[in-house]
């Protein structure tokens, strides 16, 4: 009898005191565990472009989409480019079965259309991706053209 009471008095004592005990710890907490950030599986590629003053600066080829991104500006500023900005970013598959589930679309190919006029002290411009060079091209000449003017196409690629 006196070993229960010795157990009892214990387990009152930890209780009053505040002192934690092991099921005290997931009590009131919800730490769900975060899970690792998904692997953007292909072959990135991206365009950077200056609308002040028309540089523009294009990557493939790259593993990760961040590697395309910052290599694409450095083209831009390289080019002379003083007010950079990355506007696409596109991908292929790898390997065909490369679905990440993601949801980033796999665009084969990019290009940017540049106005043939300026308007303002700018030119408009468009930039697109789609799977084919033909319609990333048409897309992006149709982007420019909601301007009013007419667009050609400056540069392409596809990864």
């Amino acid at each position: 009898m006196k070993f229960r009471s010795t157990f009892a008095t214990l387990g009152f004592l930890l209780a009053y005191t505040g002192q934690v005990a092991s099921a005290d710890l997931a009590v009131g907490i919800s730490e769900a565990p975060v899970p690792p950030p998904q692997e953007e599986r292909g072959i990135w590629a991206a365009i950077a472009y200056s609308d002040i003053d028309e540089k523009h600066g294009f990557f493939w080829g790259a593993d990760k989409r961040q590697e395309a991104m910052d290599i694409a500006f450095e083209h831009c500023e390289n080019a002379g480019g003083e007010a950079c900005k990355v506007v696409e970013v596109f991908r292929n598959h790898r390997h065909w079965d490369d679905d990440d589930d993601t949801g980033f679309p796999y665009n084969h190919c990019g290009a940017l259309a540049i106005g043939k006029e300026k308007l303002d002290r700018m030119s408009p411009w468009g930039v697109k991706s789609a799977p084919t060079r033909r319609e990333a091209e048409d897309l992006a000449v149709q982007a420019c053209e909601t301007s009013g003017m007419e667009c050609k196409v400056r540069e392409w690629v596809c990864t």
